[in-house]
């Protein structure tokens, strides 16, 4: 599987083809190429599927609090990937939740995630000097479930819905933006352009999960099917950016 080099979106062989002379490994998804994103790269541990979107929901809708320490060693592989392009000082920050759905949650699953995952690296990656801020950044809009939008849907609904106001703490600095999982961009996006006006220098972006074109297509089509459904129905959401 070839990936865009920015994103890590699958791209299909025609986009392959067509880039011709360019090498494999400097290839640029199309959305990225016509509206590039203010993070510099995002990375991911594995697909979201399987026994990893499964933990991914016992920690987020189950309340299996635990379940971020495994998970946050994941995330941990995915941040190794940018050893070496990011800077050796990164502020590590977790995309915030809502305060009311975090209390209903009672916890902020990236925020656990992304302490598992420093924890692991400060064994693993001693000399690389990763420190959490997650307070450097609020979430200020109660937004609707990503999973019931269209791309461009959920980009809108994310308009306004960050703000970093430590801007002290932020200029000239190297930011990485973790979460549970990347699906359409929207949210890192939307997150590295807070972050990018209130000074920070570049911002990287890591996730435990990577979901890729085709999943979120059928997950539209499933969320147009259980709108159109009986109200008696019972559809599972998902807060994925």
């Amino acid at each position: 599987m070839t990936l865009c080099v920015r994103c890590g979106e699958a791209l299909d062989m025609e986009g392959v083809r067509f880039a011709g002379q360019f090498p494999v490994e400097g290839l640029v998804c199309s959305p990225c190429r016509m509206a590039p994103p203010e993070f510099e790269r995002a990375v991911a541990y594995a697909m979201y599927q399987d026994e990893l979107r499964e933990m991914i929901h016992l920690l987020k809708y189950e309340r299996m609090a635990s379940v971020a320490k495994p998970l946050g060693r994941f995330l941990a592989r995915a941040i190794e990937m940018l050893e070496g392009e990011a800077a050796s000082e990164l502020l590590v920050v977790a995309v915030p939740l809502f305060l009311a759905k975090e209390r209903e949650r009672g916890y902020n699953q990236a925020v656990l995630m992304a302490d598992a995952a420093l924890a692991e690296l400060k064994r693993s990656r001693p000399r690389w000097n990763l420190t959490s801020a997650h307070e450097v950044i609020r979430r200020v809009k109660d937004t609707r479930s990503q999973f019931e939008l269209t791309p461009k849907g959920r980009r809108r609904n994310l308009q306004g819905a960050f703000q970093a106001d430590d801007r002290a703490a932020l200029a000239g600095r190297e930011v990485l933006l973790v979460d549970d999982i990347y699906t359409t961009g929207a949210t890192a996006r939307a997150c590295a352009q807070v972050l990018r006006r209130a000074g920070v220098g570049k911002v990287w972006v890591a996730t435990a999960s990577r979901a890729q074109a085709e999943m979120i297509a059928s997950w539209d089509v499933a969320s147009a099917n259980a709108r159109s459904a009986d109200a008696g129905s019972s559809v599972a959401v998902w807060d994925a950016g």
